[in-house]
């Protein structure tokens, strides 16, 4: 303890220094109980200061496995950004890019453990381990992206936000991730039959694998940093993701037919441990939100440029794109996925019918 603040205990406590008697014996009494006195006082502030120190989270680390100037990694850093100036430096979090504290299903782990603080996920990694969250990436569910968003605002939003937490994961805001479509080197996909033999590259997620397998495919679950190469020597024929995905990854100079069947719409989400979000007070988890969804605005908005600039990019770049006018053919194809997803969750019915319901 300083001498000042010493000084200060002293002159503004309860007590002052006493007048001391004329017996020695007095005197010394006196001079005891005002010396404990001063030792209580600096033993309480003391205490107080290492409240006050402890009670400062320290340094979070945050994943993202975007690269630089993508969407999403230009707002997790003003989230990070954000987040120290709302709270006056009380929270914030080091940022880690291009999936350099490992892959996507080891971080989401990391973040459910605790190892690590904040994530930025999409969904269908996810889905395995949080089934609410896995009904977001049955094939078709969503009619748009605008669709999405309706859902995620509203009820079934909510429990699918409350399914996460019970996982470790609590979302602090949705990210846009557009709408996933097919990708291969063979051949231009219009019609179901398009994908029969082809070796296609999905997520870690049964449903993904059921797709491909229901469309006569097959499927190869593998870690998003391998694909590139994997596309490049054969390994697979193609893949399935976004334009900017498509685009950033140089994918699209192994896999040069783009066929849009947006046939999954799955958002990605900012998210933190449970434990972690807990322990934080009512201020600061909505100081949290405030920042993350402040982020999310950004990140959409920052989306939907990078979408039109990316598909134009690919486009010069010679990859043939192709809509299809008419993807009846493979919505009819995904209800044995339907079928064996409600059969292993019957409890999760009243959720998919809440999202097909919704206008």
């Amino acid at each position: 303890m300083h001498a000042s603040v010493q000084s200060t205990i002293v002159e503004q406590g309860s007590f002052s220094i006493p007048k001391l008697g004329d017996s020695p014996h007095n005197k010394m009494e006196e001079i005891m109980r005002f010396m404990s006195k001063v030792t209580l006082a600096i033993a309480a502030t003391a205490l107080l200061i290492g409240f006050s120190f402890s009670a400062q989270a320290k340094e979070w680390r945050g994943w993202n496995i975007h690269v630089a100037g993508y969407p999403n990694t230009v707002a997790m850093d003003k989230f990070a950004e954000l987040l120290k100036e709302k709270s006056g430096g009380k929270m914030t979090v080091k940022m880690y890019h291009a999936g350099t504290l490992g892959s996507q299903p080891d971080a989401i782990e990391q973040v459910r453990a605790g190892a690590l603080e904040i994530g930025n996920f999409n969904l269908g990694p996810l889905g395995p381990i949080v089934p609410e969250a896995n009904v977001v990436s049955l094939p078709f569910i969503f009619k748009d992206v605008d669709h999405m968003w309706r859902v995620l605002d509203g009820e079934a939003g909510d429990m699918i936000n409350e399914g996460m937490s019970k996982y470790g994961i609590v979302p602090l805001a949705w990210y846009d991730a557009g709408a996933r479509s097919f990708y291969n080197s063979k051949k231009a996909i219009m019609k179901p039959e398009d994908v029969t033999g082809l070796k296609v590259r999905v997520m870690n997620n049964d449903l993904y694998s059921g797709m491909i397998a229901a469309l006569g495919g097959n499927p190869s679950p593998m870690a998003f940093a391998e694909v590139y190469q994997s596309l490049k020597t054969g390994v697979v024929d193609g893949a399935e993701n976004n334009y900017p995905s498509y685009e950033s990854t140089g994918h699209f100079e192994v896999a040069g037919f783009y066929s849009n069947s947006q046939h999954l719409i799955i958002p990605e989400t900012l998210c933190i441990n449970t434990d972690v979000y807990n322990a934080l007070s009512p201020e600061d988890q909505k100081i949290l939100k405030e920042a993350a969804v402040e982020s999310a605005m950004l990140q959409r908005q920052l989306w939907k440029e990078r979408e039109k600039a990316s598909k134009a990019k690919v486009e010069a770049g010679g990859s043939t794109v192709n809509e299809i006018p008419d993807k009846s053919g493979f919505q009819a194809a995904m209800k044995p996925v339907y079928d064996k997803f409600l059969a292993d969750n019957p409890n999760l019915k009243p959720l998919v019918e809440m999202i097909q319901n919704t206008p």
